[in-house]
């Protein structure tokens, strides 16, 4: 089995995806409600998948004082997953450990592989809504033969990083993260694989990205992720042309 550990933070306004509220039509707190919908569409895709979840959580000491709130981060995160999966019975939580996302990731796998021996470990971050588990399934298989596995998305970053044998993780995620994180593998003289490209959502041309995309899936009756696809027709989004220019707006 893959243990594939999704790093989360509590979908607090402000706190997530600041990018992605500055540079499109939504507020602070409709990004940390996106955020919430593709934290659950992830745990769902893996839940689905023959992936073992693992949801990595930022606690409480790890937030910024001003996003300390009366629930626990944890607290905050298990409801949500609670409510995506119907229970946690079968989920495993842990806090995640380090300074950095690099140090968190490299940290989780590690433990995973090493201390855990475990098969195979993944790192995925909420915002990759479209990873499905086919997507999963067939990082896994690969990794069965591949030591390492990504997922490459636009402007060089990975929606999906996996791992047999850990790598040197030190500023592994440094821009562009698919480069630095190849280059790791290549020092480490470990076989390097790949699953598609999928989009990531942290800014407004992300997320212009992937609203056309769920909007035709929809009318076309495809699979679409549940929970991000009802917040973008709820909030109307969609990609209009604007005196010759496409711009993401809100109905």
């Amino acid at each position: 089995m893959t243990v594939i550990a999704v790093l989360a933070e509590p979908p607090r306004p402000g706190l997530v995806l600041s990018d992605l509220a500055a540079t499109s039509p939504l507020s602070e707190e409709a990004v940390a409600d996106l955020y919430a919908a593709m934290l659950k569409d992830i745990c769902i895709a893996v839940e689905r998948s023959g992936g073992d979840l693992l949801v990595n959580y930022l606690p409480d000491d790890q937030l910024p004082a001003e996003f300390v709130g009366d629930t626990s981060a944890e607290a905050e995160i298990r409801a949500l997953v609670a409510d995506a999966l119907g229970g946690t019975e079968d989920v495993r939580f842990e806090p995640q450990v380090g300074s950095t996302f690099a140090a968190r990731a490299g940290n989780t796998v590690t433990h995973l592989l090493e201390e855990e021996a475990g098969h195979s470990a993944a790192v995925v971050r909420p915002v990759v809504p479209q990873l499905g588990r086919t997507h999963i399934d067939s990082a896994a298989m690969k990794l069965r033969s591949t030591p390492v596995v990504l997922g490459p998305s636009t402007e060089g970053r990975v929606h999906f990083a996996g791992f047999r044998d850990p790598i040197d993780f030190t500023d592994a995620y440094d821009t562009p993260e698919v480069e630095t994180l190849a280059e790791r593998a290549d020092e480490a003289d470990l076989g390097l694989d790949y699953i598609p490209m999928l989009p990531v959502v942290e800014t407004g041309a992300d997320l212009a990205t992937l609203v056309p995309v769920l909007r035709s899936r929809v009318a076309s009756e495809r699979v679409v992720p549940e929970h991000t696809t009802t917040f973008v027709f709820d909030h109307g989004l969609r990609v209009a042309e604007t005196d010759g220019v496409l711009e993401l707006v809100s109905d």
